[in-house]
């Protein structure tokens, strides 16, 4: 009987050991995080890198990009959004504002005729208050290499809007539907 109690202890005893070992085995190595860092530019166009870091901690992860927004915490991964005051490299190396089939002015990949690549769209154009050589221009898309251009055309056509009649009080929804 003694014998099958010294048994059944030292089964016991074993269990236990080999239950807790990995944890402290665990607890002495660092866990590799995934680390997506995304980037928010001025023109609307999201980045995101990612990186592996098996050589440091969540803690000093999380102090190196504190400026960053965290977005997502788990055991194994990460995730900063930082806002970008520029516009995307996408833009810079081949970035066109034009309008879109509907008229409505927007940014490119690519000159707006042979690219449907729509990176950002903005407002619709009134076309019959531009003049012809700007209608031509936006139909052609004019290139755009930095911040600077980019928010002057968007400011610059903003006159050329076309601005919605909102409803009015006296003028019931259904006579709007046609």
């Amino acid at each position: 009987m003694k014998k099958v109690i010294h048994q059944a202890a030292f089964l016991m005893l074993v269990s236990i050991v080999l239950c807790i070992m990995p944890y402290r085995a665990d607890a002495n190595e660092k866990e590799p995080m995934t680390l997506f860092l995304e980037r928010v530019y001025v023109d609307g166009v999201v980045s995101q890198e990612m990186i592996k870091s098996p050589s440091m901690t969540k803690k000093q992860l999380m102090k190196k990009y504190k400026n960053w927004r965290l977005l997502k915490e788990t055991d194994q991964e990460l995730v900063f959004r930082t806002s970008i005051d520029d516009i995307s490299p996408i833009l810079k190396e081949n970035g066109y504002v034009g309008l879109s089939v509907n008229g409505i002015l927007s940014a490119f990949e690519g000159k707006p005729a042979s690219s449907q690549h729509i990176i950002q769209s903005f407002f619709q154009i009134d076309i019959k208050r531009l003049e012809s050589y700007q209608h031509e221009q936006l139909k052609k898309g004019i290139r755009v290499q930095s911040k600077d251009e980019y928010l002057s055309l968007i400011n610059f056509y903003k006159i050329y809007q076309l601005q919605q009649r909102p409803l009015s009080i006296e003028q019931p929804f259904f006579s709007m539907v046609k």
